[in-house]
């Protein structure tokens, strides 16, 4: 997809990861929607903010009325709650996967019959290692994004017939809000990320791995689970 005028919806643009990928979008050329809770708070120049909060149905709706124009949508919002499967907060549990599951999954519904309608185009969801690397500590999180990486595969198969390429971007530590107490040489910069996860749509990839740890967790897919101690 190129993305010299293309027009981009991007959730949670206004800070970390969002924030780099609609900036870089404009440096491409694009139009694009900072898709935001609060929308008076973008303070990126050459963005139109639009209000699109992911567990706001209605909310999301009416972004799709309003981007009528869209060819590309950036699933990006997301919560970290650190909350576990076992013995955490179940009301956190249920508060991650509406953000992190049915956030996406409500915002492809809205938007794929408006890229259709534009002629197609695209949509990335951004997922992380945690997808396929699942911590006890980190329960919830990762019970989120392995749910959005099948939704990522699903609606890659059943959008492909109607113009839409659909992508998954995964990254392990990243320097943002959430990974701030994480040491600064272990996270890769949002800005990179970016621009890999922009060259990843450009080429039409569909898995997007843009750190050496996302790389390894990969391909150790196929290991058998180590047996915990008794």
């Amino acid at each position: 997809m190129e993305l010299k005028n293309a027009v981009a919806v991007v959730t949670g643009a206004n800070r970390g990861l969002g924030r780099h990928l609609a900036a870089q979008l404009v440096e491409h050329g694009a139009k694009v929607y900072a898709a935001v809770r609060r929308p008076e708070a973008i303070d990126l120049p050459g963005v139109t903010p639009l209000r699109l909060d992911v567990t706001d149905q209605e909310s999301i709706q009416e972004a799709a009325r309003i981007a009528s124009d869209a060819t590309l949508l950036i699933n990006n919002a997301g919560i970290s709650t650190g909350a576990t499967l076992a013995g955490g907060d179940l009301d956190e549990v249920r508060r991650e996967m509406e953000t992190n599951f049915f956030g996406p999954l409500a915002a492809t519904r809205a938007f794929a019959p408006v890229i259709e309608g534009n002629g197609g185009g695209a949509v990335l969801n951004v997922l992380s290692v945690l997808s396929w690397y699942h911590p006890a500590g980190l329960g919830s999180y990762a019970a989120s994004k392995a749910a959005a990486w099948a939704l990522t595969g699903a609606t890659r198969e059943e959008l492909a017939p109607r113009g839409i390429v659909v992508s998954a971007l995964h990254v392990g530590y990243m320097d943002t809000d959430m990974a701030a107490a994480v040491p600064a040489d272990q996270k890769t910069a949002a800005a990179d990320v970016a621009a890999q996860a922009l060259h990843g749509i450009e080429t039409g990839l569909p898995e997007i791995l843009a750190d050496e740890l996302t790389q390894q967790v990969k391909q150790s897919l196929a290991a058998a689970p180590q047996p915990n101690a008794a």
